[in-house]
Protein backbone atom coordinates (compact mmCIF):
# COMPACT_ATOMS: atom_id res chain seq x y z
CA UNK A 1 0.00 0.00 0.00
CA UNK A 2 0.84 3.94 -0.67
CA UNK A 3 0.31 6.22 1.84
CA UNK A 4 -0.34 9.69 0.78
CA UNK A 5 -0.52 13.21 1.47
CA UNK A 6 -2.78 15.26 -1.57
CA UNK A 7 -1.37 18.62 -1.31
CA UNK A 8 -4.16 19.99 -3.34
CA UNK A 9 -6.33 23.13 -4.32
CA UNK A 10 -10.12 21.58 -5.49
CA UNK A 11 -9.75 22.51 -8.36
CA UNK A 12 -11.80 20.74 -11.00
CA UNK A 13 -8.87 18.23 -11.76
CA UNK A 14 -7.84 18.21 -8.29
CA UNK A 15 -11.76 16.68 -7.59
CA UNK A 16 -10.78 13.83 -10.13
CA UNK A 17 -7.43 13.16 -8.57
CA UNK A 18 -8.61 12.94 -5.08
CA UNK A 19 -11.52 10.27 -6.10
CA UNK A 20 -9.05 8.36 -7.69
CA UNK A 21 -6.67 8.29 -4.49
CA UNK A 22 -9.77 7.44 -2.52
CA UNK A 23 -10.41 4.59 -4.38
CA UNK A 24 -7.60 3.01 -6.18
CA UNK A 25 -7.25 -0.57 -3.58
CA UNK A 26 -3.28 0.41 -3.26
CA UNK A 27 -3.61 3.54 -2.05
CA UNK A 28 -4.05 4.37 1.42
CA UNK A 29 -5.24 8.17 2.05
CA UNK A 30 -3.81 9.08 5.00
CA UNK A 31 -4.50 13.11 4.54
CA UNK A 32 -5.64 15.83 2.42
CA UNK A 33 -4.42 18.97 2.70
CA UNK A 34 -5.31 22.71 0.87
CA UNK A 35 -3.37 25.51 -0.62
CA UNK A 36 -4.42 28.76 -2.34
CA UNK A 37 -4.66 28.60 -6.21
CA UNK A 38 -7.76 27.01 -8.40
CA UNK A 39 -9.89 29.52 -5.31
CA UNK A 40 -8.79 31.31 -2.23
CA UNK A 41 -7.90 29.06 0.81
CA UNK A 42 -11.35 29.19 2.67
CA UNK A 43 -12.82 27.99 -0.37
CA UNK A 44 -10.45 25.50 -1.53
CA UNK A 45 -10.45 24.20 2.05
CA UNK A 46 -14.29 24.11 2.33
CA UNK A 47 -14.55 22.31 -1.45
CA UNK A 48 -11.84 19.47 0.25
CA UNK A 49 -14.13 19.17 3.24
CA UNK A 50 -17.35 19.30 0.57
CA UNK A 51 -15.63 16.01 -1.32
CA UNK A 52 -14.65 14.02 1.20
CA UNK A 53 -18.05 14.16 3.18
CA UNK A 54 -20.04 13.10 -0.53
CA UNK A 55 -17.54 11.05 -1.78
CA UNK A 56 -16.89 9.13 2.26
CA UNK A 57 -13.19 9.93 2.14
CA UNK A 58 -12.02 9.07 5.75
CA UNK A 59 -8.74 11.16 5.61
CA UNK A 60 -8.55 14.04 7.43
CA UNK A 61 -7.90 17.39 6.19
CA UNK A 62 -5.79 20.54 7.21
CA UNK A 63 -5.89 24.01 6.01
CA UNK A 64 -2.86 25.45 4.21
CA UNK A 65 -1.12 28.57 3.00
CA UNK A 66 -3.46 31.22 1.98
CA UNK A 67 -0.36 33.39 0.85
CA UNK A 68 3.21 32.80 -0.92
CA UNK A 69 6.22 31.61 0.76
CA UNK A 70 7.44 34.71 0.32
CA UNK A 71 4.41 36.88 1.51
CA UNK A 72 6.17 40.03 -0.85
CA UNK A 73 4.61 39.02 -3.69
CA UNK A 74 1.55 40.04 -2.72
CA UNK A 75 -1.76 38.87 -4.10
CA UNK A 76 -3.55 36.05 -6.53
CA UNK A 77 -5.78 36.02 -9.55
CA UNK A 78 -8.79 32.93 -9.22
CA UNK A 79 -9.19 31.11 -12.60
CA UNK A 80 -12.88 31.26 -12.45
CA UNK A 81 -13.41 30.99 -16.00
CA UNK A 82 -11.78 27.40 -15.29
CA UNK A 83 -12.66 26.23 -12.19
CA UNK A 84 -15.77 28.52 -11.51
CA UNK A 85 -16.42 30.78 -8.82
CA UNK A 86 -16.92 28.39 -6.09
CA UNK A 87 -13.88 26.39 -7.19
CA UNK A 88 -15.59 23.27 -8.22
CA UNK A 89 -17.61 24.21 -11.79
CA UNK A 90 -20.36 26.40 -9.74
CA UNK A 91 -21.66 22.66 -8.47
CA UNK A 92 -23.77 23.85 -5.37
CA UNK A 93 -22.21 23.28 -2.12
CA UNK A 94 -24.45 22.60 0.93
CA UNK A 95 -24.06 25.31 3.80
CA UNK A 96 -23.32 23.08 6.09
CA UNK A 97 -20.78 20.15 5.68
CA UNK A 98 -20.64 17.60 8.16
CA UNK A 99 -16.89 17.80 8.43
CA UNK A 100 -14.33 20.03 9.93
CA UNK A 101 -10.74 20.34 9.43
CA UNK A 102 -7.59 19.14 11.27
CA UNK A 103 -6.46 21.68 14.01
CA UNK A 104 -3.10 21.92 12.24
CA UNK A 105 -1.87 23.93 9.63
CA UNK A 106 -1.03 21.58 6.39
CA UNK A 107 3.20 22.28 6.76
CA UNK A 108 2.48 20.81 10.80
CA UNK A 109 0.40 18.18 9.27
CA UNK A 110 2.85 17.45 6.82
CA UNK A 111 5.54 16.75 9.50
CA UNK A 112 3.71 14.87 11.85
CA UNK A 113 2.42 12.22 9.54
CA UNK A 114 5.59 11.85 7.62
CA UNK A 115 7.51 11.52 11.26
CA UNK A 116 4.67 9.06 12.65
CA UNK A 117 5.11 6.68 9.12
CA UNK A 118 8.96 7.37 8.27
CA UNK A 119 9.54 5.98 4.55
CA UNK A 120 6.50 5.28 4.06
CA UNK A 121 4.54 8.31 2.92
CA UNK A 122 4.18 9.79 -0.48
CA UNK A 123 3.53 13.31 -1.26
CA UNK A 124 1.62 14.50 -4.22
CA UNK A 125 0.96 17.91 -4.30
CA UNK A 126 -1.15 19.06 -7.22
CA UNK A 127 -1.11 23.04 -6.60
CA UNK A 128 1.18 25.71 -5.06
CA UNK A 129 4.43 24.11 -3.60
CA UNK A 130 3.74 26.72 -0.38
CA UNK A 131 2.77 23.62 2.21
CA UNK A 132 5.82 21.77 0.86
CA UNK A 133 8.31 24.65 1.60
CA UNK A 134 6.75 25.65 4.87
CA UNK A 135 7.39 22.09 6.22
CA UNK A 136 10.85 21.88 4.54
CA UNK A 137 11.87 25.35 6.54
CA UNK A 138 9.87 24.05 9.90
CA UNK A 139 11.63 20.92 10.04
CA UNK A 140 14.38 20.43 7.17
CA UNK A 141 15.05 16.75 8.48
CA UNK A 142 11.87 15.27 6.88
CA UNK A 143 13.82 15.23 3.43
CA UNK A 144 14.92 11.78 4.82
CA UNK A 145 11.89 10.58 5.89
CA UNK A 146 9.96 11.15 2.81
CA UNK A 147 9.20 8.19 0.64
CA UNK A 148 9.32 10.48 -2.21
CA UNK A 149 7.40 13.50 -4.13
CA UNK A 150 4.83 13.63 -6.82
CA UNK A 151 4.57 17.75 -8.42
CA UNK A 152 2.19 18.25 -11.16
CA UNK A 153 3.68 21.24 -12.39
CA UNK A 154 5.84 22.84 -14.52
CA UNK A 155 6.51 22.90 -18.22
CA UNK A 156 9.89 22.03 -19.63
CA UNK A 157 10.08 21.35 -22.95
CA UNK A 158 7.05 22.99 -23.90
CA UNK A 159 5.47 26.45 -23.37
CA UNK A 160 3.50 27.38 -20.07
CA UNK A 161 0.24 27.93 -19.57
CA UNK A 162 0.06 30.92 -17.66
CA UNK A 163 2.91 32.49 -19.72
CA UNK A 164 4.74 31.02 -23.16
CA UNK A 165 7.34 30.42 -20.18
CA UNK A 166 5.36 29.38 -17.19
CA UNK A 167 2.88 26.59 -15.89
CA UNK A 168 0.14 28.00 -13.47
CA UNK A 169 1.43 26.13 -10.23
CA UNK A 170 4.71 27.10 -9.99
CA UNK A 171 4.01 30.11 -11.26
CA UNK A 172 2.01 31.12 -8.41
CA UNK A 173 4.64 30.44 -6.12
CA UNK A 174 8.22 30.26 -7.88
CA UNK A 175 10.06 30.49 -4.65
CA UNK A 176 8.60 27.88 -2.82
CA UNK A 177 8.66 25.46 -5.84
CA UNK A 178 12.36 26.28 -5.84
CA UNK A 179 12.68 25.55 -2.58
CA UNK A 180 11.41 22.09 -3.15
CA UNK A 181 12.72 21.09 -5.92
CA UNK A 182 16.01 21.43 -5.13
CA UNK A 183 15.49 19.69 -1.33
CA UNK A 184 17.35 16.65 -1.55
CA UNK A 185 14.46 14.20 -1.34
CA UNK A 186 13.61 12.16 -4.24
CA UNK A 187 10.90 14.46 -6.76
CA UNK A 188 9.42 13.57 -9.77
CA UNK A 189 7.71 16.44 -11.45
CA UNK A 190 4.42 15.33 -13.60
CA UNK A 191 4.16 18.76 -16.14
CA UNK A 192 2.64 20.35 -19.02
CA UNK A 193 4.72 17.99 -21.41
CA UNK A 194 2.82 15.23 -20.78
CA UNK A 195 -0.78 16.63 -19.14
CA UNK A 196 -1.26 18.12 -21.91
CA UNK A 197 -1.38 14.55 -24.20
CA UNK A 198 -3.61 12.85 -21.67
CA UNK A 199 -7.32 14.08 -22.44
CA UNK A 200 -10.17 12.33 -21.37
CA UNK A 201 -13.38 13.16 -23.72
CA UNK A 202 -16.87 13.85 -22.87
CA UNK A 203 -17.84 10.81 -24.19
CA UNK A 204 -15.40 8.75 -21.96
CA UNK A 205 -16.61 10.46 -19.02
CA UNK A 206 -20.20 9.77 -19.53
CA UNK A 207 -19.21 5.84 -20.30
CA UNK A 208 -17.81 6.47 -16.70
CA UNK A 209 -20.69 7.49 -14.95
CA UNK A 210 -23.52 5.00 -16.86
CA UNK A 211 -20.77 2.16 -15.00
CA UNK A 212 -19.92 3.83 -12.10
CA UNK A 213 -22.84 5.35 -10.06
CA UNK A 214 -23.73 8.67 -7.81
CA UNK A 215 -19.51 9.13 -7.26
CA UNK A 216 -18.90 9.87 -10.95
CA UNK A 217 -22.19 11.12 -11.65
CA UNK A 218 -20.91 14.19 -9.18
CA UNK A 219 -17.37 13.84 -10.39
CA UNK A 220 -18.82 14.35 -14.06
CA UNK A 221 -21.12 17.64 -12.60
CA UNK A 222 -18.30 19.31 -11.72
CA UNK A 223 -15.94 18.51 -14.75
CA UNK A 224 -19.13 20.04 -17.13
CA UNK A 225 -17.25 23.83 -17.01
CA UNK A 226 -14.14 22.51 -17.30
CA UNK A 227 -14.67 20.65 -20.78
CA UNK A 228 -15.96 23.79 -21.87
CA UNK A 229 -13.16 25.78 -20.82
CA UNK A 230 -11.32 22.94 -22.89
CA UNK A 231 -13.15 22.37 -26.19
CA UNK A 232 -11.40 25.64 -27.89
CA UNK A 233 -7.46 24.22 -27.11
CA UNK A 234 -8.07 20.54 -27.25
CA UNK A 235 -11.57 19.94 -28.93
CA UNK A 236 -14.31 17.63 -27.21
CA UNK A 237 -12.83 16.33 -23.82
CA UNK A 238 -10.57 18.05 -20.63
CA UNK A 239 -7.14 17.28 -19.98
CA UNK A 240 -6.54 15.65 -16.19
CA UNK A 241 -3.29 17.21 -15.43
CA UNK A 242 -3.50 16.43 -11.52
CA UNK A 243 -4.46 12.89 -11.84
CA UNK A 244 -1.77 12.22 -14.24
CA UNK A 245 0.29 12.64 -10.83
CA UNK A 246 -1.96 10.22 -8.89
CA UNK A 247 -1.35 7.77 -11.69
CA UNK A 248 2.33 7.82 -11.47
CA UNK A 249 2.52 6.80 -8.43
CA UNK A 250 0.91 3.66 -9.27
CA UNK A 251 2.03 3.07 -12.69
CA UNK A 252 5.12 4.92 -13.25
CA UNK A 253 5.65 2.30 -16.23
CA UNK A 254 3.52 4.52 -18.43
CA UNK A 255 5.50 7.55 -18.49
CA UNK A 256 8.98 8.30 -19.51
CA UNK A 257 11.32 10.14 -17.57
CA UNK A 258 14.73 12.07 -17.43
CA UNK A 259 17.31 12.90 -14.69
CA UNK A 260 19.16 16.07 -13.50
CA UNK A 261 18.67 18.87 -11.20
CA UNK A 262 15.84 21.46 -11.42
CA UNK A 263 15.73 25.50 -10.93
CA UNK A 264 12.78 27.47 -10.71
CA UNK A 265 13.18 31.09 -12.01
CA UNK A 266 11.84 33.65 -9.57
CA UNK A 267 11.20 36.99 -11.17
CA UNK A 268 11.39 38.69 -14.53
CA UNK A 269 9.45 38.21 -17.82
CA UNK A 270 10.47 34.14 -17.23
CA UNK A 271 8.96 33.90 -13.71
CA UNK A 272 7.69 30.86 -12.84
CA UNK A 273 9.78 28.81 -15.61
CA UNK A 274 10.98 25.64 -15.08
CA UNK A 275 14.55 24.31 -15.81
CA UNK A 276 16.39 20.94 -15.58
CA UNK A 277 19.92 20.65 -16.25
CA UNK A 278 20.13 16.90 -17.53
CA UNK A 279 22.14 14.60 -16.01
CA UNK A 280 25.34 13.71 -18.68
CA UNK A 281 25.45 17.37 -19.52
CA UNK A 282 28.30 19.66 -19.35
CA UNK A 283 27.91 23.49 -18.65
CA UNK A 284 30.28 26.17 -16.62
CA UNK A 285 29.63 26.39 -13.42
CA UNK A 286 26.23 27.74 -12.37
CA UNK A 287 23.04 27.56 -9.93
CA UNK A 288 22.45 24.17 -11.25
CA UNK A 289 25.23 22.42 -9.95
CA UNK A 290 25.78 19.98 -6.58
CA UNK A 291 21.87 19.89 -6.44
CA UNK A 292 19.92 16.53 -5.95
CA UNK A 293 18.67 14.92 -9.55
CA UNK A 294 15.09 14.89 -10.06
CA UNK A 295 13.21 13.24 -12.73
CA UNK A 296 10.79 15.16 -15.04
CA UNK A 297 8.00 13.72 -16.74
CA UNK A 298 8.90 13.67 -20.94
CA UNK A 299 6.73 11.35 -22.22
CA UNK A 300 2.98 9.62 -21.83
CA UNK A 301 1.30 6.15 -22.74
CA UNK A 302 -1.85 8.30 -22.21
CA UNK A 303 -4.52 5.52 -23.38
CA UNK A 304 -3.36 3.86 -20.68
CA UNK A 305 -3.49 6.47 -18.02
CA UNK A 306 -7.01 6.89 -18.79
CA UNK A 307 -7.46 3.10 -18.40
CA UNK A 308 -5.71 3.28 -15.02
CA UNK A 309 -8.43 6.03 -13.80
CA UNK A 310 -11.37 4.30 -15.22
CA UNK A 311 -10.60 0.73 -13.55
CA UNK A 312 -10.39 2.89 -10.46
CA UNK A 313 -12.92 5.26 -10.42
CA UNK A 314 -15.59 2.62 -11.79
CA UNK A 315 -14.92 -0.43 -9.92
CA UNK A 316 -12.59 0.48 -7.65
CA UNK A 317 -9.95 -2.22 -9.44
CA UNK A 318 -6.14 -1.32 -10.19
CA UNK A 319 -5.11 -2.09 -13.73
Amino acid sequence: MHKVIFDTDPGIDDAMALLFLHKHPQIDLVGVTTVFGNAPIEMTTRNALYLGSAWGIPAPVAEGAGQTFDPSRGGSYWPTAIHGDNGIGNVPIPENIDRVADSRPAFQFIIDTVRAHPGEVTLIAVGRMTNLALALKADPEITKLVRGVIIMGGAFDVNGNVSPAAEANIHGDPEAADVVMTAPWPVVVIGLDVTMQTVMTSGYLADMVAEGGSDIQLLSDISQLYIDFYKTRVGDGMVIHDSCAAVYLVRPDLFETRSGSIRVVCGGIADGQTIQKPDGRGFPPGAWDDLPSQKVAVSVKADEVLAVIRAALVSGRAA
